[in-house]
């Protein structure tokens, strides 16, 4: 997403490293990037990612590297956003203000569900083509427990963290969590015990919020209208297929506005929902498809299909051809 490319590096992050021993300019010349990005308000993904890679670099071993960054996080050194998760009610109240104020500071995004005795928190990529290291998937999980742990003044202990790639010294991470850490994981998750959700923030602070809340929904506002509509709704549309057909209500719900409102935006962009379903859904076919691990039957499932012959013949209405053909004939000329 275009809007996304930019991002601002907050003066905690430098202030934690230097705390740690690290100055700037030892990750900066890791990263094999200009010194002058130290000054820069804002700088681009690739960038961003390379200097959290550079951190992990110099740390050697990533679970080091998380905890110790996790443990010297200090709120006030870092942005509004991060401020008002701080000074919350009540844990809920901070992860639901932490999950809605990451959309200012991409490129990770949250996704909470609460079901059953658990709350569990999902981290993606606004961009998918670029994910980020290892480290920063495990300081983005870290730091949510630790925000509990912090605002509470208790020593929260998740319920089990899944992490998709290698992490380092795995047994440090479960000494830290406080629970099993799962690698290898379809996903990078932490769950939380629902009852500490119910936690008051002994850090809680009323008139801060008065004054924050406003300027950061403001911003966010200001935020959602430059980014267009039509990229959120594809990209939370592509994550919510293999559940499901994903309706208008769900996405309107996800992006915190009404679906007349969301109908409304997207038909000022000159689209609709069901046209944007069905593009999401041809792209994505295509993609699974070239994947030749995947039978049929599983790419109808992962596209949200009920059955085979529904996705045979949305599919059939697309390329004009069966997903058998289209397969045969594009490994065709790959192999060539």
């Amino acid at each position: 997403m275009t809007s996304h490319t930019r991002i601002k590096i907050p003066a905690g992050f430098w202030e934690g490293l230097r705390q740690l021993g690290i100055t700037a300019n030892d990750v900066v010349q890791q990263a094999q990037l200009p010194l002058t990005i130290l000054t820069a308000p804002v700088v681009p993904t690739a960038q961003y990612l390379a200097i959290w890679q550079a951190y992990s670099d110099i740390m050697d071993d990533t679970a080091k590297g998380i905890i110790k960054l996790a443990t010297v996080f200090e709120p006030a050194q870092y942005p509004p956003s991060v401020l008002a998760t701080y000074h919350a009610r009540d844990y809920r109240d901070a992860l639901k203000r932490m999950a809605r104020y990451k959309q200012l500071c991409p490129p990770e995004i949250l996704r909470i569900n609460e079901e059953g005795e658990h709350c569990t928190i999902e981290l993606d990529w606004l961009n998918t083509e670029q994910s980020g290291p290892p480290l920063l998937v495990g300081i983005t999980l870290a730091f949510l427990l630790e925000l509990g742990r912090r605002g509470t003044g208790q020593p929260l202990m998740a319920s089990s963290v899944e992490f998709s790639q290698p992490m380092g010294d795995v047994q440090a991470l479960e000494v830290y969590f406080g629970c099993p850490i799962q690698i290898g994981a379809n996903g990078n998750r932490l769950t939380l015990h629902r009852r500490d959700l119910d936690r008051p923030f002994v850090s809680y602070n009323a008139d801060l919020l008065e004054i924050l809340t406003p300027v950061l929904d403001r911003s966010l506002g200001e935020h959602q209208r430059i980014t267009p509509i039509t990229e959120i709704v594809k990209w939370i549309i592509k994550r919510s297929l293999t559940g499901g057909r994903p309706d208008i209500q769900t996405i309107a719900k996800e992006m915190g506005m009404s679906d007349r409102t969301l109908q409304r935006r997207l038909t000022d962009e000159g689209r609709s929902f069901k046209h944007l379903l069905a593009e999401v859904r041809q792209e994505q076919a295509r993609m699974y498809l070239t994947d030749i691990s995947l039978d049929i039957k599983e790419v109808a499932f992962l596209m949200g299909y009920e059955d085979q012959n529904s996705f045979y013949r949305a599919f059939r209405q697309w390329e004009g051809v069966t997903p058998s053909h289209w397969r045969a004939e594009h490994l065709g000329t790959q192999t060539r």
